[in-house]
């Protein structure tokens, strides 16, 4: 076993002749999150699942903070395990902070990427003039400062907040689960990393087309900021807003969230 496929649990299912897809889970989750999916996908695809390192089940010495700091560390970590893997194309699904990362990834390397499925992504989460990305630097503060006081309390009150339910709910028990296994230090730094972070900027350079999924409630990501990825990527998009509530759709919502996921993967609908 490679140091890339150990430090990211790489694994490899399904058997299919319609390509590669390459699932890639948010913050606070791990490559589970994609269960109820992967069912529908390996009939026709090779699909890879990874866990982003800092999540619950990687080895905790495998992070480095300063590598960490910013988006790219994780850009140029989607690439190792694409060129680990052989991969020379892929349908790329990228939930929340991932959506991002395979967006920073594909201005490298366009020709490893067909298409990009950005689901709950956003480039930026702090308000700023003329952009609304639904947090003030206040909040995030006050955020930061509850992860760091108490990492179980903050865990308790985010899940249900960030899913969209109460505590008996199996999807919030579920985000419940992953968010509590995550160090609490590494925790705070991705955090800090993705929720400080904006590449609006570079948006223009992404070229490869994408297909934004977004919830209509979603505590983390405004509808609004869907529509400014749609007009701000460089290559063609386009955006379905869903009947969804939560920042995790598929887990909160996957009778609605699977069949839009599979429509965007299997058709290229016209822009």
């Amino acid at each position: 076993m490679g140091i890339v496929e150990e430090a990211h649990n790489l694994r490899v299912v399904g058997e299919g002749k319609r390509g590669v897809i390459v699932l890639a889970h948010g913050f606070g989750t791990d490559q589970s999150v994609w269960k109820h999916l992967v069912p529908h996908l390996v009939a026709d695809y090779r699909v890879v699942l990874f866990d982003t390192m800092g999540a619950g089940p990687t080895n905790p010495d495998y992070f480095d903070f300063n590598r960490y700091a910013t988006l790219e560390g994780y850009a140029l970590d989607l690439l190792a395990i694409l060129q680990e893997l052989g991969v020379q194309s892929c349908i790329y699904v990228g939930h929340s902070v991932s959506a991002v990362i395979g967006a920073l990834a594909s201005i490298s390397r366009p020709d490893l990427f067909t298409k990009l499925v950005l689901l709950s992504a956003s480039p930026r989460y702090l308000n700023d003039v003329d952009y609304y990305g639904g947090f003030e630097q206040d909040e995030l503060d006050g955020l930061f400062e509850a992860m760091r006081s108490n990492y179980k309390a903050w865990c308790s009150g985010f899940a249900p907040l960030c899913v969209g339910g109460d505590m008996e709910s199996v999807a919030v028990q579920e985000f419940s689960r992953t968010l509590f296994n995550i160090r609490p230090d590494i925790a705070l730094s991705v955090a800090q990393t993705i929720f400080q972070s904006d590449v609006r900027s570079l948006l223009p350079h992404v070229s490869v087309p994408c297909h934004i999924v977004q919830s209509t409630k979603d505590l983390a990501v405004p509808v609004v900021v869907s529509e400014y990825l749609h007009k701000n990527l460089g290559g063609d998009s386009i955006v379905e807003v869903m009947p969804s509530e939560g920042h995790l759709p598929q887990l909160s919502s996957p009778d609605i969230v699977i069949p839009v996921l599979l429509r965007h993967i299997q058709h290229d609908i016209a822009i």
